[in-house]
C-alpha cells in the first residue's frame, strides 16, 4: 500500500492532493518558491493523527515539511519535492486560560491576535507581537523564535514559553518544560525546541506566559530626523538613558517615501510626516511608544532626548493618533510588495551599532547600486532591509549585496536573524556565523532527534 493510501486510512479527508494546495504549499511570505511540489498537504485535526503522519512518514522514509499559516519570511515553511506538508492551522483551539498562574495552554494553528483578545477578557495579554500577529499562528511564532515590535521591553516569543508538546520524527509525543514560574529540572529542551524551525519536532501544545494589562493609555511619539543615522543614535541614547519603551521603530527615508505613496498624504496628517512647503525632507522617521503607570513620564523624556539629538518630535494627542502612527510603521511591508517581490532581511546588531549599520546598508546600496529600504525594531537593534525586485528568481546583484551586508553584520558584532529564522534563505551563512565546531555541534543534535533526517531536510542546514 502506497503511503498516500495509507494517510487517506488514518486522516481520511484531511489528505489533499488538489493542484492549486499543493502549488501554495510551495511558497510562504519570503517570496522564495520550491521547484516542486509535495506529494500532498496533509491537514492534521489532532496530535492523534500528527502521530500517525509521522509515523508512516518514518517507515516510508518520506520527508515531512511541517506549516502553520505560512506567514514565514525565510522559507522555513516552504515544501520540499515529494514531501508531506503537515499542515497544523486547523488545530487552533484555546485548550485554556488560567488567569490566576497568568498561563495560556493553546494549540499550533491558534492566530498570535486570538490569544491576546481572548486573554485581555481575563486582565491579561499575550504580549509577543509580529507585525503579523494578525495572520501568523502561534506554533509558527515559536518554531521561527519570532519577534517584533515589543521585545525590548517584553521579550521575544522565546520569553513566553513555558512548556511545549512535541511530536518526534517517528511519532512518539513528548512535553517538556513546566507551568510553574521556576524550573530547571535537566537540559532546558523548551528552549531548544523554540526556534528549532520543524527540524527536530512538530509542535502541537504549548504553555506560554501571559502578563497583566498594562495600567493606563500608552503615549506615542513621532520624530522626523533629518537623517537615519541621527535618527539610529537617538534611539541608542533613548536606551543608553534607561527608558524602556514598549515600542521604537525606525524608518528610512526610502522605506517611508514608499510608505507615503502606499498610504496616501492623508495617513500622515496630524504627524511630524506631513508634508510642509517650507521644511526639508524627512530623513528618517522614530516612532516610540511607552506604557504602563511610567508611560507619560518616560515619554517626556524621550522626547527630550530626541529634541536633543536634533530630531523633530510631538506626542500623539491621543491614543486613536497614537494608533495612526503605528499603522505607519505597519504599513512597511505592503508598501514594499506594492513595488515588486521582496527579499525581506533580518539582523540584529548592538544597539549601540545601529548607526553603524544603517552606513554599512547605505554603502552597500552604492556599491552594488541595489535599493535597499530599511524599518529597525529600534528599540532592541534589529534591522530589516529591504530588497525590492521585479518578479522571478532573486538577482545576483541581490545576493552579492545581501552578503555584504551579513558579513557587515558580523563585524559590527551580530546576528545574521533576530527573528525570521535560518530557513532556506540563510542557510549558507550559518556556520560563518556559529563557527565549525558550534555548527557541526547543532547538526549532531539535529540527528538524534531525527536519525533518518526527514523533518523539515533542507532547512536551517546545507544538505
Amino acid at each position: 500500500m502506497s503511503i498516500l493510501d495509507e494517510l487517506r486510512t488514518e486522516l481520511g479527508a484531511g489528505v489533499l492532493t488538489d493542484t492549486a494546495l499543493l502549488e501554495a504549499a510551495r511558497a510562504d511570505r519570503s517570496g522564495f518558491i520550491a521547484d516542486d511540489a509535495p506529494l500532498a498537504v496533509v491537514r492534521a485535526a489532532s496530535v492523534q493523527q500528527v502521530q500517525a503522519v509521522m509515523r508512516l512518514a518514518t517507515a516510508h522514509r518520506v520527508p515531512v515539511t511541517p506549516r502553520g499559516a505560512g506567514t514565514g519570511l525565510a522559507g522555513g515553511a516552504v515544501s520540499s519535492a515529494g514531501a508531506i506538508v503537515l499542515d497544523l492551522s486547523a488545530m487552533d483551539e484555546i485548550i485554556e486560560i488560567r488567569p490566576d498562574d497568568e498561563l495560556a495552554v493553546v494549540q499550533p494553528g491558534v492566530i498570535n491576535e486570538q490569544l491576546d483578545i481572548a486573554a485581555r477578557a481575563f486582565g491579561l495579554w499575550f504580549a509577543p507581537d509580529p507585525a503579523s500577529k494578525a495572520i501568523s499562528s502561534i506554533g509558527g511564532n515559536i518554531a521561527t523564535g519570532a519577534g517584533g515590535l515589543l521585545c525590548a521591553k517584553y521579550g521575544v516569543t522565546r520569553e513566553a514559553v513555558l512548556a511545549l508538546a512535541v511530536v518526534l520524527a517517528d511519532g512518539r509525543l513528548i512535553r517538556t518544560g513546566h507551568r510553574t514560574v521556576k524550573g530547571v529540572t535537566g537540559y532546558d529542551l523548551t528552549a531548544l525546541l523554540t526556534g528549532s524551525e520543524g527540524t527536530l519536532g512538530v509542535i502541537v501544545e504549548a504553555t506560554v506566559r501571559l502578563r497583566p494589562l498594562p495600567a493606563g493609555q500608552p503615549v506615542t511619539i513621532g520624530a522626523a530626523f533629518p537623517d537615519v543615522e541621527s535618527a539610529a543614535a537617538a534611539a541608542s541614547a533613548i536606551t543608553a538613558a534607561r527608558i524602556r519603551p514598549a515600542v521604537m521603530e525606525l524608518i528610512d527615508a526610502s522605506a517611508l517615501a514608499a510608505i507615503l505613496v502606499h498610504l496616501g498624504t492623508e495617513a500622515v496628517r496630524g504627524t511630524p510626516l506631513e508634508p510642509a512647503t517650507d521644511a526639508a525632507p524627512v530623513g528618517a522617521f522614530l516612532l516610540v511608544q511607552c506604557d504602563d503607570v511610567a508611560g507619560p513620564v518616560e515619554a517626556k523624556a524621550a522626547l527630550e532626548v530626541i529634541i536633543a539629538a536634533g530630531g523633530t518630535g510631538q506626542l500623539a494627542a491621543d491614543v486613536d493618533a497614537g494608533e495612526r502612527m503605528l499603522a505607519i510603521r505597519r504599513a512597511f511591508h505592503p508598501a514594499m510588495a506594492a513595488n515588486g517581490e521582496v527579499l525581506i532581511e533580518d539582523v540584529s546588531v548592538p544597539r549601540s551599532r545601529m548607526a553603524e549599520m544603517f552606513r554599512e546598508i547605505d554603502a552597500i546600496s552604492r556599491r552594488f547600486g541595489v535599493p535597499i529600504p530599511t524599518v529597525a525594531h529600534a528599540g532592541d537593534g534589529n534591522l530589516h532591509p529591504n530588497f525590492v525586485y521585479d518578479g522571478g528568481d532573486v538577482p545576483q546583484a541581490v545576493w552579492a549585496a545581501a552578503d555584504e551586508l551579513f558579513r557587515a553584520t558580523l563585524r559590527l558584532g551580530g546576528t545574521l536573524t533576530g527573528e525570521h529564522g535560518v530557513g532556506l534563505l540563510k542557510r549558507r551563512w550559518l556556520a560563518d556565523e556559529l563557527g565549525d565546531d558550534v555548527y557541526a555541534l547543532q547538526r549532531e543534535i539535529k540527528r538524534v532527534f531525527d536519525p533518518l533526517g526527514i523533518l523539515n531536510p533542507g532547512k536551517v542546514f546545507a544538505e
